[in-house]
């Protein structure tokens, strides 16, 4: 089964300065609009061919839109022999539509 975060609580996480590894499973262009500082952008129909390619560490929360999509990636990172079985690996509870804290978006390059 897979655990539930709360948005504050990952953002309380984030601010106490642990190290979490926040992976956002939405699409590049979503993702550069705004995401959670320090997110990482695997996009749920990259992650099963990607998941080899990260170090994961201790303690994963993975985002996506709503929190539903999240939770069947989470399941897949649970499930993959490179996270520790200690590793605490958890889907972020409402997703973005319930982040209410600040974002970070990617600079628009100009041409």
């Amino acid at each position: 089964m897979v655990e539930e975060i709360s948005t504050d609580d990952v953002k309380e996480k984030l601010d106490a300065g642990e190290e979490v590894q926040v992976v956002d499973i939405r699409s590049p262009e979503q993702f550069a609009a705004g995401h959670i500082p320090g997110a990482t952008n695997i996009p749920m129909n990259e992650l099963p061919a990607k998941v080899q390619e990260h170090d994961w560490g201790d303690d994963i929360v993975v985002a996506c839109p709503i929190g539903q999509s999240s939770i069947q990636a989470a399941r897949l990172l649970q499930s993959y022999e490179g996270v520790d079985g200690d590793a605490s690996v958890a889907s972020m509870a409402g997703g973005y539509d319930d982040w209410d804290h600040e974002l970070e978006a990617e600079e628009e390059l100009e041409a």
